[in-house]
This record gives C-alpha cells, sequence and structure tokens, in this order.
C-alpha cells in the first residue's frame, strides 16, 4: 500500500518497490554510492559494473527475507531505503535497514523518517524483534532522523570502513519492537 507525504516541495509517495524500479533504483544508488561513498560499505566502482539482471534480481527476491521502499515525486525515485531480514534460525527475529538515501535537493524534508516508517512496518509485520543499522559517527544529520525513529546507540564500531586510506568509525543502532 501506498502512503503519501506531504512536503514544502510537494506530495510525495512512499511506495515498495517494483520490479519495472530497477533501472531508476541502479541510478539512485550508484548516485548514492558517489556522491557518499563513506556512508555505505559498497564500492561504486564494483556497483557500477553490475548488470541490469543484478538490480532486476535484487527486487524480485523481495519477500520475506527483505523489502525496498522509494520515495517518488511526479514518477521520479528521489530516496530509497531497504530492510533485510536475517536468515539463520537464531537471527530470523532481527533485519538490518541497508542502503538509506534521498536526493540532497530533497532531504530535511523528514522523507528519511518516512522511509524508516515504511520498513519498520514491515518489520513489524513479519514479527521482528529488533531492527538494526549503521551509520558512520560524522553523519550526525542522519543519526538525528534515526534518533527521531526510535534508535539507540548500542556502541561504535572503530574503523568499519576504509576509503582512500581514510577509516571512518560507525555507529550501531538498534529499534526494539514491542
Amino acid at each position: 500500500m501506498d502512503t503519501f507525504m506531504k512536503t514544502t516541495k510537494g506530495e510525495i509517495t512512499l511506495r515498495l518497490a517494483r520490479m519495472n524500479d530497477a533501472p531508476a533504483f541502479r541510478d539512485l544508488r550508484l548516485e548514492a554510492l558517489q556522491k557518499h561513498p563513506e556512508s555505505f560499505s559498497s564500492d561504486y566502482a564494483m556497483t557500477i559494473a553490475f548488470p541490469s539482471t543484478f538490480w532486476e534480481q535484487r527486487l524480485h527476491d523481495i519477500d520475506q527475507t527483505g523489502a525496498v521502499f522509494f520515495a517518488v515525486f511526479e514518477g521520479d525515485l528521489i530516496g530509497m531505503c531497504g530492510i533485510h531480514r536475517e536468515a539463520s534460525p537464531k537471527l530470523q527475529h532481527t533485519a538490518k535497514i541497508w542502503g538509506v538515501y534521498v536526493k540532497g535537493e530533497w532531504r530535511g524534508l523528514q522523507i528519511t523518517e518516512g522511509l524508516i516508517s515504511r520498513c519498520t512496518g514491515w518489520g513489524i509485520e513479519k514479527g521482528i524483534k529488533i531492527i538494526k543499522l549503521a551509520i558512520v559517527t560524522t553523519n550526525t544529520r542522519a543519526i538525528k532522523a534515526y534518533t527521531r525513529c526510535g534508535f539507540t546507540s548500542y556502541g561504535v564500531e572503530p574503523m568499519a570502513l576504509c576509503i582512500e586510506g581514510a577509516f571512518y568509525d560507525q555507529m550501531l543502532m538498534a529499534l526494539k519492537i514491542d
């Protein structure tokens, strides 16, 4: 089910990914990786080489194990957020948020919070008890957004990412679902 969100730039739609989103999904993900390499563990140079079938398969595999939600304005993807449920029987009560990105001109409008809410709702429907995420400690804007969504810090992973010789710590955050 689509949800709608009014912003000062117009109404956007928050919705589950569709198979025909694959090309736009690829473009949005590559933009995120290129503009903010320190925010993602995926590498732009490796990701750009993935064939179109990779992106189609990624959306096709959405079911009990995960979901991707998009923020859409006038047919264009302007934001995304994924959630993935752990596969191990001992970890199936947990899920991880991944790939959170909102285009620069759309930031500050609570779109991240809307996308996180959609992922949290998916988690509740699937019986998830705890949702985790990791964010570089220098991304204070995102940390504030996640905190507004109810996430709390439970630690820091030192030197979690290395980009061109620079190391980045990641704050580990979690949201317990009752």
